[in-house]
């Protein structure tokens, strides 16, 4: 099987993707005062855009190009510190502090240590390559060709033309990060960019765990609209059943990396080497990880290798460098080759593929590329797709891969979302524990004039789709929530969303007999398989017809309110009714909750910097 992949390694080799390097620097950075390790610190070779992040656990290597090389350390809150002569064989270790003081660089050389006094610089000789909130590179102004799927927002529909609305469940949340890269960076996020459900679902939510053997647990609550005080909001969440990492299956992972000349950033392929070392650390003497590559062609650099042998799997992930073009194509039939030849019977198979999306060489076409997947994903071998860098981020192009290989889609714009996804969510997006998730609300037209679905835009379906188990639909991950929110027109009020509509010529009256059931909003229905299962089954839960003032209302229900509000502003919505960015910011505050994690907190302070952006809304800041 090894004489397979001679040749693609070969030519994959010709583009110096694989060169080793004969000088390799290690080290660690941490707190000086802690002496906490610090993640995603910046560690740039000077004059040269050559340069990796630190991981988990604070610690880099880092190949240069000549025995010895000054660096250049950053990192967001901490002062800059330029080393000025670290050579091969060294091991740093790196303090940062906060303020401009002497800071200590520890190095050991071939077993003997020495200490270094060394004035503090905060300077950048390539500053360009770093903004001051994460690994985004600065691109020149008239560069970008980053790609968007043009969305229409839903409208609203009338209950008595169409009393059902079908979509697939969706939780990617790379448009949360991608806004985030945008905000951080001082730029308005392009409206295309902002698909509101990935926004919302970005967050965890305290729903109640699935009872027994039932994969998920399904919660209604009906409120106030904040944005128009007339209207209802319904919030519709799932709560994934939770499964401790130890009990997982064991998992054959095939990492398929993008290695192509684009991927030449700092933001991009080291960023990207970090992030699967960090998934390398989870995982059990059970698992195996492939690698494969593409540039100009694709290659095989690691073979099936046991999760235990974390030394061996980030030996293979640091050799990696960037050039030549992009044959995404032949590296993703590749990756799911191996995925296939090695695949564990109840296992978790998935292709992880770490991209800027952008492929040019081969089987490149949208279309092309879709049929593939959709094709692949049929041998059980699942897709999870992570993004990357700045300027030509294809996200349109990663999400419908993500959709069609039964799989998710991530954006890594620094080494906290890196471990958010790859640590804190390491189930759910890596083990499916139901595919083809769909949901079908049927509204009651006693007590629903007209609704709109917020988001989901991409995810729609057709209302006879419910019941077709040949349609594929989302993939919800162990310990993982979903969210939907509904926007409710009752009866009796007057709304310039409603569409006038011309009489019926050949009807006459209400086409449906009203069955006078006033103690229902809706019914929800859901249909899931198991992840290897090929017939669905079906939950039915019915909402009651009794809102709460919104000031009763949970923190979960107030929470996806301000996001899909802040969403809504972000795209300048014809929707957005009275939101504003001061609303948004004090019902997030007062529904932030616990906030281990501080994402929310995190929320928060987005929502300070969209409302100092030049305008591009006409709401209130």
């Amino acid at each position: 099987m090894k004489n397979l992949y001679v040749i693609p390694l070969l030519y994959l080799l010709s583009f110096s993707v694989l060169s080793a390097q004969p000088y390799t620097i290690q080290g660690k950075v941490v707190d000086v005062n802690s002496s906490e390790p610090l993640i995603g610190v910046n560690i740039l070779e000077k004059g040269t855009s050559n340069g990796t992040v630190s991981g988990f656990s604070g610690e880099f290597t880092l190949e240069i190009r000549q025995e010895c090389a000054a660096l250049l350390v950053s990192y967001t809150g901490y002062s800059s510190k330029t080393v000025p002569d670290a050579c091969a064989g060294d091991t740093l270790k790196i303090q940062l502090e906060g303020s401009m003081q002497l800071q200590e660089v520890v190095v050991t050389k071939r077993k003997s240590r020495r200490k270094r006094k060394r004035k503090q610089k905060a300077e950048y000789s390539n500053p360009q390559f770093f903004s001051s909130d994460h690994l985004a590179l600065q691109q020149p102004a008239d560069w970008n060709t980053e790609d968007y799927g043009l969305i229409e927002e839903n409208r609203f529909l009338s209950v008595r033309q169409k009393p059902r609305s079908t979509f697939s469940i969706d939780v990617d949340a790379a448009s949360y990060s991608n806004m985030r890269r945008f905000l951080n960076n001082g730029q308005q996020p392009p409206k295309d960019a902002i698909r509101i459900e990935e926004l919302v679902n970005y967050f965890t939510y305290d729903y109640p765990a699935p009872q027994e053997e039932a994969p998920f647990e399904v919660i209604a609550e009906l409120s106030e609209c904040p944005w128009q005080p007339q209207h209802q909001l319904l919030h519709i969440g799932l709560q994934g059943k939770k499964i401790p990492t130890a009990e997982l299956p064991p998992s054959n992972l095939v990492f398929l990396v993008d290695v192509s000349g684009s991927m030449n950033r700092p933001n991009k392929l080291p960023l990207l080497k970090s992030s699967l070392k960090l998934l390398t650390e989870q995982l059990r003497e059970q698992d195996r990880v492939s690698i494969v590559v593409y540039a100009g062609a694709a290659g095989l650099v690691l073979e099936p290798t046991p999760g235990n042998e974390k030394e061996k799997i980030i030996a293979a992930l640091n050799r990696l460098q960037a050039g030549g073009s992009t044959a995404g194509g032949a590296g993703i039939q590749l990756a799911y080759k191996i995925a296939r030849e090695h695949f564990m019977e109840g296992g978790n198979n998935r292709v992880i593929l770490s991209t800027d999306g952008d492929f040019n060489i081969g089987q490149s076409s949208d279309a092309a590329l879709v049929r593939m997947i959709e094709k692949e994903r049929e041998s059980g071998v699942f897709l999870t797709v992570m993004g990357f860098g700045t300027g030509n981020y294809k996200g349109n192009k990663m999400q419908q891969l993500a959709n069609k290989g039964n799989g998710n889609h991530a954006y890594i714009d620094n080494m906290e979302e890196a471990r958010k996804v790859l640590v804190s969510e390491f189930g759910g997006t890596m083990f499916t524990i139901a595919k083809d998730v769909k949901l079908q609300i049927e509204f009651n037209p006693a007590q629903v004039q007209a609704y709109r679905l917020i988001g989901y835009e991409n995810r729609l379906l057709d209302e006879e789709d419910f019941n077709d188990d040949t349609k594929d639909a989302g993939e919800l991950g162990a310990g993982h929530t979903v969210t939907a929110l509904y926007e409710i027109i009752p009866p009796g009020i007057e709304s310039e969303f409603l569409a006038d509509v011309d009489e019926l010529k050949y009807q006459k009256g209400n086409r449906r007999k009203l069955l006078g059931n006033k103690s229902e909003c809706c019914t929800v229905k859901l249909r899931y398989k198991a992840p290897d299962g090929k017939t669905s089954q079906k939950i039915v839960q019915p909402v009651p017809a009794q809102p709460v003032p919104l000031a009763e209302s949970s923190d979960n229900f107030r929470w996806s309110a301000a996001v899909a509000s802040f969403g809504m502003l972000l795209r300048d919505s014809k929707f957005k009714g009275q939101a504003d960015y001061k609303q948004v910011k004090k019902m997030a505050q007062a529904a932030k909750g616990a906030d281990a994690n501080g994402y929310r907190a995190g929320f928060i302070e987005l929502i300070g910097k969209a409302r100092k952006l030049p305008a591009g809304s006409t709401a209130d800041r």
